[in-house]
């Protein structure tokens, strides 16, 4: 009995944006231990905390992109030089200051909803429901931490807009 309800060759282009993804997700995960590991200043105390929320959320993300993939009858990649060479997130040097850090962090992440919004439009062409819907919740939830860390980055002199917008 099969319970996907979907052509299993339409579901390659869904499985191989996945695994991309997860590559991805690899390496910002690491990148995320270094950051926690190698953070010093003023702004320890809080960032040290912040990368280790953020690199447990990744890791759980590592977790569930690998059993959709599976789900999708199909394994995840899972050799960490597959990852390094598939992955769009690269290495850095783990010596940064706390703002290079959070900068790169935003990189990061643009480069992760870029992935992502490729998982979502081909498992959207193949009507893959379940992948969208995994994906749409990491996409909301990224893009809050994103504007977190952009926040963090701000001067408190500036402001979001310089207009409010009104409501008439």
């Amino acid at each position: 009995m099969t319970y996907l309800k979907m052509n299993d060759e339409k579901l390659l282009n869904v499985v191989v944006e996945l695994n991309i993804l997860l590559a991805d997700y690899h390496v910002y995960y690491q990148k995320l231990r270094s950051n926690h590991w190698n953070i010093t200043g003023k702004n320890f105390f809080d960032l040290h905390e912040k990368f280790e929320e953020m690199y447990n959320d990744a890791k759980v993300k590592i977790d569930e992109i690998a059993e959709r993939i599976l789900t999708l009858k199909h394994h995840p990649m899972s050799k960490f030089q597959d990852y390094l060479k598939t992955a769009s997130i690269s290495e850095d040097t783990p010596l940064k200051t706390d703002t290079e850090m959070v900068n790169e962090t935003l990189k990061d992440h643009k480069i992760l909803l870029e992935q992502m919004s490729k998982v979502v439009d081909e498992a959207n062409n193949i009507s893959d429901e379940g992948t969208v819907d995994l994906i749409g919740a990491y996409i909301r939830e990224l893009e809050k931490t994103s504007w977190m860390l952009t926040a963090w980055s701000k001067k408190t002199s500036e402001s979001l807009k310089e207009n409010l917008v009104e409501v008439e």
